[in-house]
């Protein structure tokens, strides 16, 4: 048998998973368990964010994805496991207090103060800062990114389009200049064109200026050309994880994420079979 990406994968609960990014992970996530009253949510998970990178988290509706972005950034609590931002456990600390170490969360629904104007909207997230000179220049920062900010800074964020408020609810993460920024499905409800510039502005903001993500999407294709590293959740637990270039190949991905077909000699349909991580 030859040796393919699949089969270098390691194995976890009898699920492929590659060997952790060799990267010094500015967010390190370690078999956390967090509930809705008695329902549990997400179940032993565990995943790491190499300083500098994008890492995805891929799955379904209802697989935890939003509840492991909340676990991170404080909205909710975990019953077990921990979470360490750059080397210091942060698991229940208020959110408002892992803000201000310089992680930020961009919410899944885009969440703008709708009767706020986008100027405003901008310095709420600024809202911990005193430094005037910085916080004028990373306005200016925002409009290079969102040139359609700058034109309807004194109009309502209500009356923005989908888009456009999606581009303000990242904005106004971004003037917290956070280190680590978590992005909750940003192409939701969007059209193809503008799902492709919000993430080509994603992509800029890491290359530029080093901020390191952990993205949520279903949008399995354009997460996985977007990110670095990759994980697949389902009813609550990791079950591949690898780079994207390596999940790119993997059968299971392209057949139960990427929507690729593969008819065998009987005309049966290969996607119909389970995934192999079952």
């Amino acid at each position: 048998m030859t040796m393919t990406a699949e089969s270098e994968m390691k194995s976890v609960a009898g699920a492929p998973v590659a060997a952790a990014p060799a990267a010094e992970p500015i967010l390190k996530v370690s078999n956390i368990e967090s509930y809705y009253g008695p329902i549990m949510a997400i179940r032993g998970v565990s995943l790491e964010v190499p300083r500098g990178s994008i890492v995805t988290v891929l799955g379904a509706n209802g697989a935890g994805k939003t509840t492991i972005l909340k676990t991170i950034s404080g909205v909710l609590d975990p019953l077990k496991g921990t979470v360490e931002f750059e080397g210091k456990q942060i698991q229940r600390l208020d959110p408002d207090r892992i803000v201000r170490l310089g992680l930020g969360h961009v919410p899944e629904g885009r969440e703008v103060f709708p009767f706020l104007t986008v100027r405003e909207n901008l310095m709420m997230g600024a809202y911990i800062r005193t430094d005037r000179a910085g916080i004028a220049k990373d306005l200016e920062r925002i409009y290079g990114y969102f040139p359609r900010l700058k034109e309807r800074l004194d109009q309502p964020a209500g009356h923005l389009s989908g888009g456009e408020q999606q581009m303000l609810a990242i904005s106004r993460a971004l003037m917290n200049r956070p280190r680590l920024l978590l992005l909750d499905e940003p192409s939701l409800g969007l059209s193809p064109i503008l799902v492709k510039e919000i993430f080509g502005i994603i992509r800029r903001v890491n290359a530029e200026e080093g901020v390191s993500m952990l993205l949520v999407e279903q949008n399995a294709r354009m997460a996985l050309e977007t990110a670095h590293h990759g994980y697949v959740l389902e009813v609550g637990r990791i079950v591949m994880a690898d780079t994207c270039e390596r999940l790119r190949e993997s059968k299971d991905i392209q057949e139960f994420y990427l929507g690729a077909r593969d008819h065998g000699e009987r005309g049966e349909r290969r996607w119909k079979r389970k995934k192999t991580w079952r």
